[in-house]
């Protein structure tokens, strides 16, 4: 029987969100993590002093980075072909900076439906394939994996269920891997059929809890899922790359009942 290498816990920066640039690296000398997620956004949006002080902190703690992309106001489904333009741009700078942190993955969600999206049928969509493929050249020029999300009800965004995500890998003609936000399939409860129906295109798995209802990012235990069968499920579907906590509350105590779920 051969050993499947089991998951590594990480810690999105998330929790930290809105608090100033040093707050992030004060809490980076202080967490008891190597891998971290920080969140290309608001406060924490990267540029090149803070990728020198993230690299500073790699040398100093053998940290390990993993980026996620801008989402705030980011559509790359948006049907303005000047507004898709600047966001791609942004995303691209995002990408670069990854890879100036020789990050393992760079993260991102897919666009979302708009005001004018029933006067256009389909158009959403295909804008979606489009900018993924766009982002994916980004991608290999910079030597950088990327990977898209699952994302939450009742936002209107092209890819939410396990449906679309099917409908997805069949008609993008490329390879690209999936974040399973185990939190976001809680709310359509389709955490179970994500990970059975996608366990070689997930790359990456956030966990955070919620009351079944909203995206509230509990600690892990605080909210409707059950714990016990997602790592379950999880450990026979032999993933072995990151899970990253997106909790923003008991932090400390998440990840201790994380490293005990997946010991």
């Amino acid at each position: 029987m051969v050993n499947v290498p089991k998951p590594e816990i990480g810690l999105s920066t998330l929790f930290c969100l809105g608090e100033p640039f040093p707050s992030l690296l004060k809490h980076l000398r202080e967490v008891d993590v190597r891998h971290v997620e920080v969140v290309d956004e608001g406060s924490h949006a990267l540029n090149n002093r803070r990728i020198k002080s993230l690299k500073k902190m790699t040398e100093a703690r053998d940290l390990d980075f993993v980026v996620h992309a801008p989402f705030a106001g980011i559509n790359i489904a948006v049907p303005s072909p000047v507004l898709r333009r600047t966001i791609l741009k942004r995303l691209e700078q995002s990408i670069f900076y990854a890879g100036q942190l020789d990050c393992r993955l760079w993260l991102f969600h897919p666009g979302l439906q708009t005001g004018v999206s029933h006067f256009y049928p389909g158009r959403d969509w295909q804008l979606n394939l489009d900018s993924v493929r766009t982002l994916l050249k980004i991608a290999r020029k910079e030597g950088v994996e990327i990977a898209i999300e699952n994302v939450p009800e009742p936002f209107p965004f092209v890819m939410k269920n396990v449906q679309d995500f099917s409908r997805f890998y069949g008609e993008l003609d490329d390879d690209i891997g999936m974040v399973l936000d185990v939190a976001h399939a809680n709310l359509n409860r389709q955490i179970q059929d994500f990970i059975r129906q996608f366990p070689e295109k997930i790359v990456h798995v956030h966990v955070s809890d919620n009351d079944g209802v909203h995206d509230l990012h509990l600690g892990i235990g605080y909210g409707t899922i059950d714990w016990e069968t997602v790592a379950k499920e999880i450990k026979k579907a032999e993933y072995s790359n990151f899970i990253m906590l997106e909790s923003i509350e008991y932090v400390e105590e998440s990840l201790q009942t994380l490293r005990r779920l997946f010991a």
